[in-house]
Formats: C-alpha cells, sequence, structure tokens
C-alpha cells in the first residue's frame, strides 16, 4: 500500500500513460553484493527470471496474502530485505511498513501497534530486541522469519520464551536471490534446522570428489534451480569455481536429516583445523552465547606454530555483566569437547557488522 498526498494524485492523474519495453526474462536487472564476512564482497547477477522465480517460490510455501502486512526494517538493498521485504509483498499483493532504520523501540512499537503480520529480521535483530526484555503483545504477528545468518538455539528460545511467539528459521545467499529453503509455516518446524527447500529447488550435500552424501553426513551444499544467479559481474574465474554442472555451490557446510531438512554446520572458508581436529566456529558461538555473561560471540581460527591454528573468541558482554574467562572455561567443558574450547578469549564492546547484520570475520583477523 502507497499513500499519496493529494497533490501527488492530481501529478499522477495528469501525467501520459507509460510505455514499458519488453525484456528478456533472461536478462540482468539487479546487481547486489554479497556480505563479504570472510572476504571482499561480490556483486551478484540477477535475472527478471531469477527474482521473479524466487518470489513465485516463496509464495508457493506460504499463505500471504492481501491482508497481510510486512514490517520492512532490513536495507533493501541486500538480497535478503530486497526479497522478503519488497519483492514477496508485491507480489502477493498485500502492505508494507517500512522504517528507515533498525531501531528496537521503534520495531517494538511496530510490531504491537501497526497491525503488522508478518517480521524478517536476521539473529542480530532479535538477540537486540531480546535485550529490552520487554513483554510486549504482538496481536497481529503471525510470523517472524530469521534468516542472513545462523540464529543461537539459546536466542531463539529466549526470544519465543519473552515474547510468546516462534521464529521460523530459513536459509539463502545472494546467489540464489536468495531463498533456498524455509521450515515449514503450518507443519513441522526443527530446531536449529533451516528447514526444506523450496518448491522448484533441489539441494545436495556433496564431498570434496562431487560424489553425493547420505543423510546426516556433513559436507558441501550446492543448490539448483531457477533462483541461481547467471554470474558474478566482472568475476569470470569467481563465477566458474561457484557455478558447476548446473549447481550452485555455496561454500556452506551442511547436513540432512533422514526427511530432508537442511542444517548448516558454518562456511567452508571458516572451518578451523587445531592439531588435526575440525571445529566449527557455530558450534562454539552457540555454547558461549548460552551463558547468561554472554550476548554474542564470534570465533575464528588463528595461526599457530604448533597446531596449525587455534580458537579464539570474541564476546560481548550482556548487559549488567561482566565475563569471566574461567569460569566460561568451567561452562564450555560441560557443553564442548576439549580441542573445541577457545584457547584465547578478548571481550569486545561491539563486533564488526556489515550491512545485513552478518559479522565482519575478516575484520577480527
Amino acid at each position: 500500500m502507497v499513500i499519496l498526498d493529494e497533490q501527488c494524485c492530481k501529478e499522477i492523474s495528469a501525467a501520459p500513460p507509460l510505455h514499458f519495453q519488453k525484456r528478456d526474462p533472461e536478462s540482468v536487472c539487479s546487481l547486489l553484493y554479497t556480505s563479504g564476512t570472510m572476504g571482499q564482497p561480490k556483486a551478484v547477477m540477477l535475472t527478471q527470471n531469477n527474482l521473479i522465480g524466487n518470489v513465485k517460490s516463496m509464495d508457493d510455501v506460504s499463505d500471504f496474502g492481501p491482508d497481510d502486512n510486512f514490517l520492512a526494517v532490513l536495507p533493501m538493498f541486500h538480497s535478503f530485505g530486497w526479497a522478503t521485504s519488497v519483492l514477496l509483498p508485491l507480489y502477493v499483493g498485500c502492505s508494507i511498513t517500512i522504517l528507515d532504520a533498525f531501531r528496537p523501540k521503534e520495531v517494538l512499537h511496530a510490531l504491537s501497534q501497526k497491525g503488522i503480520t508478518v517480521f524478517c529480521g536476521v539473529p542480530s535483530m532479535f538477540a537486540v530486541l531480546l535485550k529490552l526484555r520487554r513483554q510486549a503483545p504482538f496481536p497481529t504477528l503471525r510470523y517472524a522469519i530469521s534468516g542472513g545468518d545462523s540464529i543461537s538455539e539459546e536466542h531463539m528460545l529466549s526470544f519465543e520464551k519473552t515474547f510468546s511467539f516462534p521464529i521460523i528459521e530459513g536459509y539463502g545467499l545472494s546467489e540464489a536471490s536468495p531463498v533456498v529453503s524455509l521450515n515449514p509455516l503450518k507443519g513441522i518446524r526443527k530446531i536449529k534446522s533451516v528447514g526444506l527447500p523450496l518448491t522448484g529447488v533441489e539441494v545436495k550435500i556433496v564431498d570434496e570428489e562431487d560424489r553425493e552424501l547420505p543423510s546426516g553426513e556433513i559436507g558441501e551444499l550446492i543448490v539448483r534451480g531457477a533462483n541461481v544467479m547467471k554470474g558474478y559481474y566482472n568475476r569470470e574465474e569467481e563465477t566458474r569455481l561457484a557455478l558447476r554442472n548446473g549447481w550452485l555451490y555455496t561454500g556452506d557446510l551442511a547436513y540432512l536429516d533422514h526427511d530432508g531438512y537442511i542444517f548448516i554446520v558454518g562456511r567452508k572458508k571458516e572451518l578451523i583445523i587445531t592439531a588435526g581436529f575440525n571445529v566449527y566456529p557455530g558450534e562454539v558461538e552457540e555454547a558461549l552465547e548460552a551463558h547468561q555473561s554472554v550476548a554474542e560471540a564470534a570465533v575464528i581460527g588463528v595461526p599457530h606454530h604448533v597446531k596449525g591454528e587455534v580458537i579464539k573468541a570474541f564476546i560481548i558482554p550482556a548487559e549488567g555483566f561482566t565475563p569471566d574467562k574461567y569460569e566460561l572455561f568451567r561452562f564450555l567443558k560441560g557443553r564442548l569437547s576439549i580441542y573445541k574450547i577457545p584457547e584465547i578469549l578478548e571481550v569486545k564492546e561491539e563486533l564488526p557488522k556489515g550491512a545485513s547484520g552478518k559479522v565482519l570475520k575478516r575484520m577480527l583477523k
């Protein structure tokens, strides 16, 4: 819904009709940049068919309609915000309530007072709202959808307990327009899973030799469908590596369960190998964030002359807490194998983040 003043309506009525040229559905219509969490951002070339196909696939697995009202707080120059807060609601013909920035109290007010039915956000947004610890009724909200990064089980369950509303987690990447999967809006939601592939989207888990792996085994997630990008702008070599034999190689490590639900365990580039053991940073970050003194954590590997790499954790203290390193180590011993416990711990006031809310780990190296 777009509300115009009287003067604007007169000007629009007096304007000559527009004649739109017919476009090639395979022509590039959008350049959206990747988050650049581990390297420099790349411009993703998306076609008319990519975006339309992805929106149709999202519509197929949802029941959104004209009576819905989406709250748009995600940046619209990022694929997640552009697809879920602009293109999808326009496609289904519903309203969009736009906030010019993410300000927690304004978001809570909008969710409580503005008739919002769908709120799409990134994990850091839900974590900030949780910090306010305010019992706010959301009388019209039907779905809170998390994407853009992995949300910790601790934050998800705490949010649901505080606000009495579940979070539906999905998965995507700019190269896939961006949505690949979503937990069913009606049906079985699996905590820590990013759900099932959208209609028309195929996924496989493969090893380093491109052999498909059975359920339960971790490998690289690859994707095929109408939503997969045309390539990276002016990056032929990166395009060749990402698009092979009709599949998009996401660079994400994952596994499928017996029901076909996808579980993301981390990025290939973020994998830490310490003394021969593989450590996925997300598992360590989630364990740290389960402690009451930690609001947010980021884990990286740093070079070591004997072990190859050791684990370093950056943490932001929870409000009113001063984290104690030895207490955290004792806490982690009850949750992680000994080789997964960070050897270095650094407390910070904030973590470097991109516009999408993802932690830029390349800036922590």
